[in-house]
């Protein structure tokens, strides 16, 4: 299944209101019997990843363009609604990578056959990049049937399909990703490398944001990305959309991860003006897009506390005409880093670069900073991730590691509770929003167990 589109009616759908709220029946339960914590989990080795996709859309179609390119897999199975985005996929595929894919099924033209692809060519790993109301369920039926499963962002929309994500991994000892890409950025994975070098002392503050004026997407009305995300607008408030910038915050702070955990969250939302003023504009007043009454606010802000006292503060704004953003500042005791544009600030100047803390080291005088901390995932991979393209080389260098981690057997650099976790903001904002920006507490999707994962690894 592509990312297509949903009709008005499922607005009603039990899938746009089950689960949103903070009162999770299991919050304080202990793990289901027989179930295993994942948090640092290593899987088997598989020498060669047998891979099916779900959905070949414009996100799907880009992961598998690099996806094709990567040694140690084969795909043998592709699905979506519609024929045309299948063999588009299934001939890209043949063309980039000739005879390393020679048994691709393929399956379109019905909302279920997902599933038998799955049933029937019994992949390693499946990877789902549909619609977000469909990420959990797919994801479930993976785990269930025996594949590591890679889901777009958000990993789920609501707490009780976060749950039910935590419990298949935990149930088939499975990973279970969600594709953070931006976490594989060369600035995040840079800021990641000097906040463990304590360059910016203890961590105290981050900010982070999806600002990205999206209204654009509502020409695609029958299929593609804006037929079903334009109705989210329509029915919830919050912060829909939290984890691009939130997942390189999470992780410099080792959210999840042995030092520190998510503890409340604080929601507050703009009037929302946008969407309506857009499609009065652009449309014709018996429009379908003129019938919503649209009621997510322009820019939503949460403010995240940690068990630690840590503060993040994390925006969204698809809508506002404004510049692309999405902050990723981190402020410790002894100094600053700062995305939009990448600059730096440290107590005493940045080597040789600045006299003071009063000054950022920005741009071109950022190139020895760049030489002395790459991290060394990205020295190793970089260049070659550059070359495959997807956002700038992050999506492909996401895909290269992954497979390294299939196939040598290693825990991978995000797992499904940190995926829960980034994406709870999205119903938990939801929840505070609609109770006047009342204090919502995070459910602890590792039940404690997050004080013993191991944290991500500077990968040498």
């Amino acid at each position: 299944m592509s990312k297509a589109a949903y009709s008005l009616a499922a607005l009603s759908s039990p899938l746009f209101t089950r689960g949103n709220t903070i009162k999770d029946t299991h919050i304080n339960n202990e793990l289901a019997t027989g179930n295993k914590y994942v948090g640092n989990l290593k899987a088997p080795k598989i020498p060669r990843v047998r891979v099916g996709i779900i959905g070949v859309g414009s996100r799907g179609y880009g992961h598998i363009r690099n996806i094709a390119r990567i040694d140690g897999h084969e795909i043998v199975g592709i699905s979506d609604l519609y024929e045309d985005l299948v063999n588009r996929a299934s001939d890209t595929v043949k063309h980039m990578a000739p005879g390393k894919h020679p048994n691709i099924s393929t399956y379109h033209g019905d909302e279920h056959l997902w599933k038998k692809m799955i049933e029937q060519t019994k992949p390693d790993a499946v990877f789902v990049c549909t619609n977000w109301h469909t990420h959990a369920p797919m994801g479930i039926y993976a785990l269930d049937h025996g594949a590591h499963t890679f889901i777009e962002v958000p990993i789920a929309v609501t707490l009780q399909e976060m749950w039910d994500l935590v419990d298949a991994a935990e149930r088939n000892q499975k990973h279970c990703m969600m594709m953070e890409n931006v976490n594989y950025g060369r600035e995040e994975l840079l800021y990641l490398n000097l906040c463990r070098k304590g360059i910016i002392g203890e961590l105290l503050h981050g900010e982070a944001a999806y600002i990205h004026e999206l209204r654009w997407e509502m020409e695609q009305q029958e299929r593609g990305t804006g037929s079903w995300r334009t109705l989210h607008y329509a029915k919830r408030n919050g912060n829909l959309y939290p984890t691009h910038g939130l997942g390189p915050i999470a992780q410099y702070m080792n959210l999840c991860r042995g030092e520190d955990q998510f503890h409340s969250l604080v929601s507050m939302s703009s009037p929302a003006l946008g969407r309506k003023d857009f499609a009065t504009k652009n449309y014709p007043t018996e429009h379908k897009w003129n019938k919503l009454k649209y009621i997510a606010g322009d820019i939503n802000t949460s403010i995240v506390k940690t068990h630690l006292g840590r503060t993040i503060m994390v925006q969204w704004d698809e809508t506002s005409p404004r510049p692309y953003s999405r902050k990723n500042l981190i402020q410790g005791t002894k100094g600053t880093l700062a995305g939009y544009p990448t600059r730096i600030a440290l107590e005493g100047g940045v080597e040789q670069l600045t006299d003071s803390h009063n000054n950022w080291a920005q741009g071109e005088q950022l190139a020895s900073i760049f030489e002395k901390y790459e991290h060394p995932l990205y020295k190793r991979l970089g260049q070659k991730s550059e070359e495959m393209g997807g956002h700038g080389g992050m999506d492909s260098l996401m895909m290269l590691r992954i497979f390294e981690c299939l196939n040598q057997g290693l825990a991978l650099d995000q797992n499904v509770y940190e995926g829960c976790a980034w994406s709870a903001v999205g119903p938990i904002s939801e929840q505070s929003v609609t109770n006047g920006g009342e204090v919502q507490k995070f459910p602890d999707f590792t039940r404690g167990n997050w004080k013993t994962t191991l944290p991500l690894e500077i990968v040498e």
